[in-house]
């Protein structure tokens, strides 16, 4: 898992936007980040448990905290994720390929 991955999200506006994920694992501890320059966010309470992965991402938009949940599953050189908003039922379902 350790490593640079890119995944193409569906956006609410039904536009595809790219995403970059990096991720450093020690034991079952993961670290990171999500997304790229000033726009990184450093992944909190990462976790690797065989082939499952979670982890949470917290940004502020307007002074608003928004918490962004990530669940996945590594098969290969790919992790197909789960995405929720803390609060939400929307849920966004894609793939992140190894980079």
């Amino acid at each position: 898992v350790t490593g640079a991955w890119k995944a193409q999200i569906p956006g609410r506006d039904g536009q595809m936007r790219e995403m970059m994920f990096t991720f450093k694992v020690d034991g079952e501890t993961l670290t990171g980040t999500v997304g790229a320059g000033q726009n990184a966010a450093q992944i909190t309470n990462g976790k690797v448990s065989g082939d499952d992965i979670s982890f949470t991402v917290v940004r502020s938009f307007g002074g608003n905290e928004v918490k962004m949940l990530y669940t996945g599953k590594v098969s290969g050189d790919e992790i197909k994720f789960t995405q929720t908003r803390e609060g939400s039922d929307r849920k966004v379902e894609f793939t992140a390929k190894k980079s």
